[in-house]
């Protein structure tokens, strides 16, 4: 008789159910019935997964996708938009899917800010080596020359890279809400440089090596009853793990590890990254910041990390929806004075634009975006 994966997926709730009974049979008789359970579950059964295969298209073409003229995602063929749900009941391959899908549009992203907007891609750190894990950001080609204003653009936190601010309006609304394009084209419009920072990309990911494990007989002199009960545990051990790892990973999905970006490991470490080597050396008398989500905290670490360079160089600050917290990153009272008089934040609010909305916080001004669905208002340009 085997078991359905159902029944197995139920197996916890029986678990806890046996435990929290009182008056039922003791602590063994549960354990030899939990065990006779387990021993009836056939795992060749188990892991016949209805799941297809996680294997993508690397093209929008190849989903079968494409931008029209108003910058909507949509169906080629039925022009429909995104469907998440591609396959009923198969929520983590759906996922998978639309995170395929996201990768392409970030690749699509870069390839309209150095097409559309005549934006270079700069590497960073500036000095690597041709071996080490590295990332970029975009620049305009006045950004380190222009003598009067610049722009900078920081993302928040999440799967969004340079260029965007929301992969989910890109997906579902269409370009112009979800990327930063709009703001670029405005600023360079209006005689800014633009420098568009990229926080999110610290890290590169590599496979996992493989280590090799050596039997515990091939290096102990213990007896040889007392080797074979290690060893036995040992096997045992070995396949509960590969169970559990053949339930939690059943494509055998590549084990990845992580490389970390030199002074780019974060979003913090990245800001400050980009104002020593380009922000507080370009030649523009007034530098503009808009900042979204986490960027505004990465814009108020650089605050506390360079405050008279900062104060110095830059003329006003657009927060929108910040998570920033004065309190928590420890500004102190000049930056918050500062931050009063130079910055303003734009919340997601039912109230008209530009509301004044409460804040439990001594920093900067908080006002009303005008909208729950916060498309990122074009508003810092106002500052000259």
């Amino acid at each position: 008789m085997s078991i359905s994966l159902s029944s197995l997926i139920l197996l916890p709730i029986w678990i806890s159910m046996a435990q929290i009974q009182q008056g039922g049979p003791d602590e063994k008789e549960k354990t030899t019935a939990l065990k006779d359970l387990l021993s009836r579950i056939d795992l060749d059964e188990l892991m016949k997964k209805d799941e297809p295969p996680l294997d993508f298209p690397d093209t929008l073409e190849g989903f079968e996708y494409a931008f029209n003229e108003k910058g909507q995602l949509r169906h080629i063929k039925t022009g429909e938009p995104f469907v998440f749900n591609y396959r009923e009941d198969l929520h983590r391959w759906n996922q998978k899917r639309y995170e395929a899908l996201g990768e392409i549009i970030t690749k699509y992203v870069y390839e309209l800010l150095e097409k559309d907007c005549n934006l270079k891609k700069i590497s960073i750190p500036v000095d690597a080596t041709e071996s080490e894990p590295k990332s970029f950001i975009f620049m305009s080609e006045d950004a380190l020359t222009n003598p009067q204003k610049l722009m900078v653009l920081i993302h928040g936190s999440g799967v969004v890279r340079a260029g965007q601010w929301a992969r989910r309006l890109i997906i579902n609304e269409d370009l112009d809400s979800g990327t930063q394009i709009p703001f670029i084209k405005r600023a360079m419009d209006e005689g800014y440089g633009v420098i568009v920072l990229n926080p999110n990309e610290n890290y590169i990911e590599v496979e996992k090596p493989k280590i090799p494990v050596q039997s515990s007989s091939d290096s102990s002199d213990e007896p040889a009853e007392k080797r074979e009960r290690k060893d036995k545990v040992s096997k045992e051990t070995k396949k509960r793990r590969d169970f559990y790892e053949k339930y939690r990973n059943p494509q055998r999905e590549k084990e990845m590890m992580q490389l970390y970006i030199r002074e780019n490991g974060s979003p913090e470490e990245h800001a400050v990254y980009v104002w020593d080597h380009f922000i507080a050396q370009s030649a523009a008398e007034k530098v503009f910041f808009v900042a979204h989500s986490y960027g505004g905290l990465a814009f108020v670490e650089l605050m506390i990390q360079r405050e008279a360079d900062v104060k110095s160089k830059v003329t006003a600050v657009a927060l929108t929806d910040s998570v920033h917290n004065v309190w928590h990153q420890e500004a102190g009272r000049t930056i918050r004075e500062w931050m009063r008089e130079n910055c303003c934040n734009w919340v997601s609010s039912s109230e008209p634009l530009d509301t004044s909305v409460e804040s439990m916080l001594p920093d900067c001004p908080r006002v009303s975006a005008g909208t729950w669905k916060l498309y990122l208002l074009v508003t810092a340009f106002e500052y000259t």
